[in-house]
């Protein structure tokens, strides 16, 4: 049996669904942050759908992941100022063959720059981490981590990637201006 929760909504009521069979709706009652669905645990996709007013307001999914095959990097924006200062913030997520984060990876990442332009941290969001936050490797935590990325004073690409042993790598490109 796992525990599905539905945090912080405030819809009237949620409704589940485990691969499009429906487990019930409920609501919140009082000062309740959060509603929990107890059910076997079964592989495929878990929807979750808020309604306010007898209206849907949002879907959300969450599906099973498979293996690991790739990293995905995603910086904040394709383009930062040349002056020694800008920063971009570029997050790194494992994920499986159909683009599925894994929520359990903490495979160590290291990233490789080129360009005028340094790796200033890195971080994975966990609270007992004790990992440097100042080098260019960190394990990832549920799956992702953070690499921060300092433009130098040059215009041109930057471009930073992230590998992993086993996976395919990923690149991301800036352009310094």
């Amino acid at each position: 049996m796992v525990d599905l929760w539905v945090y912080y909504s405030n819809a009237d009521e949620v409704e589940l669904f485990l691969n499009e069979k429906s487990l019930g709706t409920k609501s919140k009652q009082g000062d309740e942050l959060h509603l929990v669905w107890k059910v076997p645990f079964e592989p495929g996709t878990v929807k979750a759908v808020s309604r306010k007013d007898g209206r849907e307001v949002l879907v959300q999914e969450i599906k099973t992941a498979g293996n690991a095959t790739n990293l995905r990097a995603t910086a904040d924006r394709s383009e930062i100022s040349a002056d020694g200062e800008d920063l971009s913030f570029i997050s790194v997520e494992v994920l499986d063959e159909n683009g599925t984060m894994i929520p359990d990876a903490g495979n160590q990442i290291q990233f490789e720059i080129s360009g005028d332009a340094q790796i200033v941290g890195v971080d994975n969001g966990n609270p007992i981490s004790h990992e440097s936050l100042k080098g260019s490797t960190i394990k990832a935590f549920n799956g992702k981590c953070l690499v921060v990325v300092q433009a130098g004073e040059k215009k041109g690409e930057v471009v930073l990637t992230a590998k992993t042993d086993g996976l395919k790598e990923s690149t991301v490109k800036i352009q310094s201006k």
